[in-house]
């Protein structure tokens, strides 16, 4: 069985979405436990089964404008924390919240451990290409800033999650730059390149650009955290953009423009599906110890429950589990 613990008071639409989405993962996934942490009097509304789920309650939550580090040492029976501490002590296998990200960072960091070897854990998260099948990027800003080392090990680490979560056998590495030259870039970026190129584990095809990444360049994409936090939320922005412009034009376009989007509705639920991305689930912040999932702070139940999804897959395969064996054997290899 596999248990993950839930943060039932982070995010906007906490703790209703949580549950809803808590509910559509138990009735479809016989093999999960879920450990609700939060507010019991505020859970038990929306939640429809007693079957392989229990609710710890605290009064205790982490707010979207707490200070990180301080937060976590002085919240020590918030539900974010006492999750974390969860997975730390062997009583889950995994965490999710779609609260304050840096606080779960930090927890992740100091409560649940990184795995020897890994300098900095990178927040990674599958985003959407135009023909559906997605790329996983990291960093995506659990990092201010980063070496050419730690592009390096994110780079491993991606391909290590394509490979065993997503099933592609040879994952495509793209370093992200302002130019596909391999002359490109600042001195954090020409480092970075000559230590993939000379990485005969990995298949790195070199430079990407920013404006290739939708039409599925790479499989995964390396950055440092703050590029990678910006380019995120430039999707991010321009799909919301996009959809609503198009709603609007629709709207005020008279009979035409919407007899026009009736004949074109399975397109247009096309293109919506292909820059949706709740599917894809949360970002890891892969390189810790266990599984530590964050959801987007405005997630509805569709995105939890496919969050959810991606934990079981990850619980299943254990990535963790061979990604600290595979760095165990590593020892100085970064030195």
């Amino acid at each position: 069985m596999k248990r993950i613990a839930v943060d039932a008071m982070g995010g906007d639409n906490a703790p209703q979405a949580i549950i809803e989405g808590v509910n559509r993962a138990l009735a479809e996934f016989p093999d999960i436990e879920i450990q609700l942490y939060g507010d019991e009097t505020k859970i038990r509304p929306y939640l429809q089964s007693n079957e392989r789920v229990t609710i710890v309650h605290t009064d205790e939550k982490i707010n979207s404008d707490d200070e990180p580090a301080k937060a976590v040492r002085k919240k020590k029976q918030a539900s974010m924390i006492l999750g974390a501490q969860a997975v730390k002590d062997g009583k889950a296998d995994a965490v999710l919240s779609a609260g304050n990200t840096g606080a779960l960072l930090a927890a992740g960091l100091f409560v649940v451990g990184r795995i020897k070897n890994i300098d900095r854990p990178g927040l990674m998260s599958l985003l959407p290409t135009t023909d559906g099948k997605g790329f996983d990027m990291l960093d995506l800003g659990a990092n201010a800033e980063n070496t050419a080392r730690h592009l390096h090990q994110y780079a491993i680490l991606g391909s290590f999650y394509a490979r065993n979560v997503r099933g592609i056998a040879k994952p495509r590495i793209g370093l992200l730059n302002n130019g596909t030259e391999a002359t490109k870039g600042d001195s954090l970026r020409k480092e970075a390149f000559e230590l993939l190129s000379a990485d005969t584990s990995l298949h790195f095809i070199g430079n990407v650009e920013a404006r290739d990444l939708l039409d599925g360049v790479a499989d995964v994409v390396v950055a440092d955290g703050f590029t990678g936090n910006a380019v995120l939320k430039s999707i991010e922005g321009t799909a919301l953009s996009i959809m609503g412009q198009l709603k609007t034009s629709i709207k005020k376009g008279g009979l035409r423009a919407k007899l026009g989007a009736l004949l074109l509705k399975n397109s247009l639920y096309d293109l919506k599906n292909s820059l949706d991305y709740s599917g894809a689930g949360g970002a890891v912040l892969f390189g810790l110890k266990a599984p530590v999932v964050k959801c987007h702070g405005s997630s509805d139940a569709k995105s939890v429950y496919y969050t959810i999804k991606q934990i079981r897959i990850m619980l299943e395969t254990n990535v963790v589990g061979q990604l600290v064996e595979e760095f165990s054997k590593k020892g100085d290899w970064n030195d």
